[in-house]
């Protein structure tokens, strides 16, 4: 557990010399005290990012040099995905085979990226047809500059990936600023990309609280682009401070995410995916699928089912065996989920499943997971993002009320419909306003696709090409190539 902040390439203390307690969620211990950045190690983490970047080989290297870091760091990742998964567990909660495969996933996430920068070499530009025979144009694509990317605490070495390995494939620098929940693994990726060779400078890693770090990082003229993913209101205060500066930014926020079941489906199928959707990693997935609508003709024998299945799962710490559900991640975030509960049964919804601390779990956050009916369609459970091991069960009469009551969200991150009717299944996700659909799944979710959501759930998108480039610049270069003069103040003689 590192007691320094990571910046250009070596760790120092913060400058005013803080800390902030992190805590195992499970045992309510206090297992670290993490250094605690202030604007002051901001301030130096953006010109060490400026530095390198400017003056540093980093992008100008071709897309093949930075390749070959980029495997080095996941080779690394793959080589100590179980010690990395552990703190993982510590830090966020969640049960440790979760944790290993967000190790995996970040591992391929650098070594897909690597394979892009390679493209970058193979496609350096693109000649444009234009209508003038005497010009001809070309697009090149160079990195945007300094990148500040600020995490979420749900998934944290694997969302720092989605933002440093596309950075570092596109030849940018970075800032990375983690939550200052979950800030252990995000600090031994300073080790590990010093281990891999990544030049000083080039990835800096200031843990810290977030109006003390976070909003320095964002609001730093330094700074040419901003990455974030976390909640609505702090997206629309970085979305703020970025429009002072004019800077280029990339949002991924919250969801109320929809499943339209049909009566024609597998119910176990159903009942399996309703539970991945909205229990795995505790509910706390910003895509969870929390709002599932099930035709009425279904609808008694599946909801049976849910609560009789939900009620198997396993609870408890994340590091014993054959836990399927860990803690939530803070005392914070465990009263949220609990107020919640409460204001939807005060609102008229009914708890058909869970609700409680589990028998047994007298220390950690935990929460049994829950399922709630009865609740009305303007209800702040049915409305809101929850955020974790809560899902609501509704009917619905027929498709058109299906995708009616999907839609009717200020979200619009992410949809799922199952049905044995493939070309209805396709019809809905057509219909869905969301920026990810699964048909008859929930929650898969593939480095190679694009990944963001519509309405309030975003802006941009990360993962593949995409990904990659929210941190390049488009430059258009022009030649006139005839020998004739232009000739138009100037004329021939």
């Amino acid at each position: 557990m590192r007691e320094q902040l990571f910046i250009d390439g070596k760790w120092v203390s913060p400058a005013k010399g803080g800390t902030f307690v992190v805590i195992d969620p499970a045992t309510e211990e206090v297992v670290h005290h993490a250094p605690a950045g202030t604007a002051e190690d901001i301030d130096a983490a953006v010109q060490a990012a400026r530095r390198a970047f400017d003056k540093g080989p980093w992008p100008k290297m071709s897309g093949r040099e930075r390749a070959a870091v980029l495997r080095h760091i996941s080779d690394i990742i793959l080589a100590r995905k179980h010690d990395l998964a552990r703190l993982e567990v510590i830090d966020n909660g969640k049960p440790m085979p979760e944790a290993v495969w967000d190790m995996e996933d970040t591992a391929g996430c650098f070594a897909f990226y690597a394979g892009l920068a390679e493209e970058l070499d193979d496609k350096p530009e693109e000649t444009i047809a234009l209508s003038e025979p005497r010009f001809s144009s070309k697009v090149v694509r160079e990195p945007i500059g300094v990148a500040g990317a600020i995490i979420p605490w749900n998934y944290p070495l694997l969302m720092a990936s989605w933002k440093v390995a596309p950075a570092l494939a596109a030849g940018c620098t970075l800032v990375l600023k983690p939550s200052e929940l979950t800030p252990l693994t995000a600090l031994e990726l300073g080790a590990i990309v010093t281990e891999a060779g990544l030049p000083a400078g080039v990835l800096n890693i200031v843990t810290g609280l977030g109006p003390e770090a976070g909003q320095p990082l964002s609001e730093h003229s330094g700074v040419d682009k901003l990455a974030f993913t976390g909640s609505v209101p702090t997206g629309a205060k970085i979305m703020a401070a970025a429009a002072r500066d004019i800077k280029n930014v990339s949002l991924e926020l919250g969801g109320k995410s929809p499943f339209v079941v049909f009566a024609d489906s597998d119910i176990e199928k159903a009942v399996e995916w309703i539970l991945f959707g909205i229990f795995w990693n505790q509910g706390q997935v910003c895509s969870a699928t929390s709002r599932v609508l099930v035709e009425e003709s279904l609808y008694p024998t599946l909801l049976e089912r849910l609560v009789a299945e939900a009620a198997k799962i396993r609870i408890g710490n994340g590091l014993d065996e054959g836990t399927l559900l860990g803690p939530l991640v803070s005392k914070g975030q465990y009263d949220k989920v609990l107020a919640a509960i409460e204001r939807g049964k005060a609102e008229g919804a009914t708890v058909a499943g869970g609700g409680e601390r589990p028998a047994g779990l007298d220390t950690g956050y935990f929460l049994e997971p829950t399922i709630l009916t009865d609740m009305a369609e303007d209800s702040f459970v049915w409305k809101e993002e929850i955020f974790g091991p809560v899902v609501c069960v509704k009917p619905f009469k027929d498709e058109a009320d299906a995708i009616r009551m999907a839609n009717d969200s200020r979200f619009g991150l992410a949809a799922a419909v199952m049905s044995k009717d493939k070309a209805r299944c396709e019809r809905v996700a057509r219909a869905f306003r969301a920026g990810i659909v699964w048909i008859n799944c929930s929650q898969p979710t593939f480095t190679e696709a694009p990944w963001g959501g519509y309405k309030q759930s975003g802006i941009g998108r990360e993962l593949g090409r995409w990904g990659l480039s929210n941190y390049l610049e488009v430059k258009q270069i022009t030649s006139f190539n005839s020998d004739e003069p232009w000739g138009w103040y100037i004329k021939p003689a």
